[in-house]
């Protein structure tokens, strides 16, 4: 038996080793392909490249679609919503702050709905009383109108010539205590129109063509036809005095 060993056995065992050294090569090459692939799908499918800034947490981020609101804006809109959610709907400002009650109206103003205005009113000259050297006549105020109004103090008046020219002096007011009268549609106030005789006193005299009165508080005057004859218009007692206005329309 020979002790040298086969060339059989020498040719395959170089065949095996060779084999075995071929295997790793082929897997190494493999798995170097395999991560370069896997490196080429990672950065596809990525769209942020390496290096990139990290955002910090609790950084916020800008508003997706369009830039942020302003602080003065958003102030703005809810100082709005604020303010509209304060208002009560359908109720508008009074001239008093909001939510706090109006001032109760006066007297008059409850009973008989404010002041008579001008053109509400009818003037007219009543019936003479005369007496101890006086002419006394009612100036005598109607309301017209369809609402209730009021009156109070005093009116004015003015004798006046055909031009419209003043004669005499302005009346004086006599003393009195003024109270609100109430008118309702087709009632009346009057105030008392007072003067001396001209014939008694010996006061120059004129003969008007109007008598101007002016209702309490208002300044459009009423123009009357005067009828009464002679005035006093300058001199001793010429002087003409009126009461404040009072219900009815003579003493």
């Amino acid at each position: 038996m020979s002790t040298f060993p086969r060339t059989t056995t020498d040719t395959d065992r170089t065949g095996t080793a060779s084999a075995h050294r071929a295997s790793p090569a082929a897997r190494r090459a493999g798995l170097l392909a395999g991560v370069a692939l896997l490196g080429l799908l990672t950065a596809c499918g990525n769209g942020t490249p390496q290096g990139s800034p990290t955002t910090l947490p609790g950084t916020a981020g800008p508003a997706s679609g369009g830039a942020s609101a302003s602080p003065g804006a958003t102030s703005g809109s809810a100082e709005a919503a604020g303010t509209a959610a304060s208002t009560p709907s359908g109720k508008t400002g009074s001239g008093t702050g909001s939510g706090s009650a109006s001032a109760p109206a006066s007297a008059g103003s409850a009973a008989g709905g404010g002041r008579c205005h001008t053109s509400e009113l009818r003037a007219s000259v009543g019936r003479n009383d005369p007496g101890a050297g006086q002419e006394n006549f009612p100036i005598v105020l109607t309301n017209t109108s369809k609402r209730t109004c009021t009156v109070r103090g005093y009116p004015g008046a003015a004798f006046v010539d055909a031009s419209g020219k003043q004669l005499g002096p302005d009346p004086r007011r006599s003393s009195g205590t003024p109270t609100t009268v109430v008118l309702t549609p087709g009632h009346s106030a009057w105030s008392g129109m007072t003067f001396s005789n001209p014939e008694v006193s010996g006061a120059n005299t004129a003969t008007p063509a109007s008598l101007i009165v002016t209702p309490p508080d208002e300044r459009d005057a009423l123009t009357v036809t005067w009828t009464q004859g002679e005035v006093p218009v300058s001199g001793n007692a010429s002087s003409v005095s009126l009461t404040v206005v009072r219900p009815g329309t003579a003493p």
